[in-house]
């Protein structure tokens, strides 16, 4: 267990360590970020920095040396990278988390294992297993590449009509992964939290709308019956100890009539969790910094309606505007460039219960 004043070491210096920075400097701990070279607004809020490629082998001995304990804000870490730090300081999540989910395949194969609901799949590895498995799956489909796919990047939809060349061209011919194109009512996601002596909390389940494969609003309580809700709770636990995990782990699902079906695991802090920071008791960041540091969990429990609204782009220019309502909690990332398609920040709105 850290002590107040030790230091928690994160990989990566965008928005989602800035916040684990943030947080842990409540806790009167200290963190130290490490990230390549780039636009890094983790860097202001940190006790230190350094900036260095993932596969600088002298940096990192030196980072894990200045450090108590590592975890990370991303998930696609390079393997060697996250065993270079394990050599000297503990890693959490562990390095199975990130080699279970930096892998479609593996992943979702991991969470079939487990008895949990997943779409069809199988693996692809040239056009003709993606002709095969197209016509298994009746035409329809959604090819991703195994790794390094996010935001809708490295995916191409599979219908009757597509040329199956020219999507096997889009996902670069990569090793990749088909999954059944899914009828969902809606997308959703699970937070949950794991202490290293295995207790753990679970936020309630978040709606998720999604504009251009990007998260734009989260909303809660979900449009789900509550038995969905507490099933959806409980997977995201189950699949925490099944990884012996210690952090926040999120769960994405597909709502399709009265089921769940899993879609990804992000073993990180999500950007569907932050809602979190005013809206429970104890906010996801707060709670993987209390996991990895040996802490006690806080309380996970939702204190009010929530909606909240990812800025994208030049809408983080609706900054005053968002100032000056009554209600709104803003969340500006400190990014030195407004890109489309860039999250510049996110505002959080807390309605009665009733309402």
């Amino acid at each position: 267990m850290l002590k107040p004043g030790a230091t928690i070491g994160i990989l990566g210096g965008g928005q989602l360590a800035r916040m684990m920075a943030l947080a842990a400097a409540t806790l009167g701990l200290k963190c130290h970020i490490y990230a390549p070279a780039g636009d890094n607004p983790a860097f202001e809020v940190a006790a230190a920095s350094t900036e260095a490629d993932f596969t600088d082998e002298v940096a990192l001995k030196r980072f894990a040396a200045a450090v108590d304990v590592v975890t990370y804000e991303f998930e696609n870490v390079p393997a060697r990278t996250a065993e270079v730090l394990a050599a000297i300081r503990p890693v959490h999540p562990n390095p199975r988390a990130l080699a279970v989910t930096q892998d479609r395949l593996i992943e979702k194969t991991f969470v079939r294992d487990l008895g949990l609901p997943v779409p069809d799949f199988r693996a692809i590895d040239s056009l003709e297993d993606l002709m095969e498995g197209a016509a298994a799956m009746g035409g329809f489909g959604v090819l991703k590449t195994r790794r390094f796919g996010y935001d809708g990047k490295g995916q191409a939809m599979i219908r009757p009509d597509t040329s199956l060349a020219e999507a096997w061209e889009k996902v670069g011919k990569a090793a990749s992964i088909l999954e059944a194109l899914i009828p969902f009512d809606r997308e959703c996601s699970v937070i949950a939290a794991r202490a290293a002596h295995g207790d753990s909390v679970a936020y309630d389940l978040c709606e998720n709308e999604h504009r251009h494969h990007i998260l734009a609003r989260t909303t809660l309580p979900a449009s789900v019956p509550l038995g969905l809700s507490h099933e959806a709770m409980a997977i995201g636990e189950t699949i925490a100890a099944a990884l012996d995990y210690v952090g926040v782990i999120a769960v994405e699902l597909f709502v399709a009539g009265d089921r769940l079906l899993v879609n990804e695991i992000a073993p990180r802090v999500h950007n569907s969790g932050h809602w979190t920071i005013e809206g429970a008791e104890t906010s996801q960041f707060e709670n993987h910094i209390r996991a990895v540091a040996g802490w006690p969990l806080g309380i996970a429990r939702r204190r009010a309606r929530i909606v909240m609204d990812n800025l994208i782009g030049d809408e983080a220019e609706r900054w005053e505007a968002l100032l000056a309502e009554p209600g709104a909690h803003l969340h500006l990332y400190g990014k030195a460039e407004s890109r489309p398609g860039r999250k510049m920040g996110h505002v959080t709105r807390l309605l009665p219960e009733n309402a």
